[in-house]
């Protein structure tokens, strides 16, 4: 816990989480991928594992860090008039606002700290993803009106748990046949090239990169909370089998958050690093 109390590293993140501010959550998510991509290629090759850890997941582009303090800042930014409060694309440089840059350094800070200190009792999880969610919370309930599961509107639905399309996480990605595949398809893939490489992360990189698309052009699928409980899940057993199980479950479990969390509500709570979380406990505590 005492070395949470680096200098260095909190003024990093807070440098981090501006930079997420600026980019936009999802355009350093993106970044991210790549950089494990690349992290994962070196540690396969030579057997040097820094890479992933220091500039994939460190204070630059760790999703606790530069996404959530992205998401943050463009809740902040929907206060002010210049986002729809779930809009992590943006790049929020282009308003020309010091202050919302600065929620994202602060973000980034807390990022920071909320990672360091629920890895550092040994949680039993992805405390990346788990501080992901946890900022989420936090920054809805600074910065939004509808509670943190969002506030149920029948003109949107029948019930909670069946949103129209207009509303959804991914209208082209929450019906049961369409998770059922992507799931499948995604989870049978990572676990399999994990279990060639030897590393968890390889499947998370490419699901993460291929966001790009979805940035850019839209329609693609998201699929880092397929591709990770997948590769772990078929780690620990050895099995592509089970990994298609748990690549299924991600794809259901992610949408369920969805539903949950961010579907009724007017900020970004992420489907993805909750799934991710969740399943990710459910390995460590019962496959390893």
């Amino acid at each position: 816990m005492a070395g949470l109390f680096n200098l260095g590293l909190i003024l990093s993140a807070f440098g981090g989480g501006v930079f997420g501010a600026a980019l936009g959550a999802l355009n350093s998510f993106i970044f991210c991928g790549f950089l494990v991509i690349a992290g994962e290629a070196i540690s396969v090759a030579s057997g040097v594992g820094s890479f992933t850890n220091a500039i994939g997941f460190g204070t630059w582009f760790g999703p606790h860090i530069g996404f959530a303090a992205g998401a943050a800042a463009a809740a902040y930014a929907a206060r002010k008039g210049y986002v729809e409060g779930r809009d992590i694309i943006t790049p929020l440089m282009k308003f020309k606002d010091p202050s919302v840059l600065l929620v994202g350094g602060l973000f980034g800070i807390l990022g920071y700290f909320v990672n360091g200190i629920i890895a550092g009792v040994g949680t039993p999880t992805d405390t990346i993803a788990l501080t992901v969610v946890i900022s989420a919370i936090i920054k809805r309930v600074m910065f939004s009106d509808t509670g943190v599961i969002g506030t149920y509107n029948p003109e949107h639905g029948d019930s909670r748990w069946s949103p129209s399309e207009d509303i959804a996480w991914l209208p082209f990605q929450m019906h049961a046949g369409e998770l059922l595949m992507i799931g499948l398809g995604v989870g049978l893939v990572s676990s399999k090239i994990s279990l060639i490489t030897g590393s968890s992360f390889i499947g998370f990189g490419i699901a993460a990169a291929s966001l790009i698309i979805l940035s850019t052009i839209g329609g693609s699928p998201v699929t880092h909370h397929i591709a990770l409980p997948a590769a772990l899940a078929a780690m620990a057993t050895g099995s592509v089998i089970v990994g298609g199980i748990f690549g299924i479950l991600g794809a259901f479990l992610g949408e369920f958050f969805a539903r949950l969390f961010y579907d009724w509500g007017d900020t970004h709570i992420d489907p993805p690093a909750a799934t991710i979380a969740t399943l990710t406990t459910v390995v460590m505590l019962f496959l390893q």
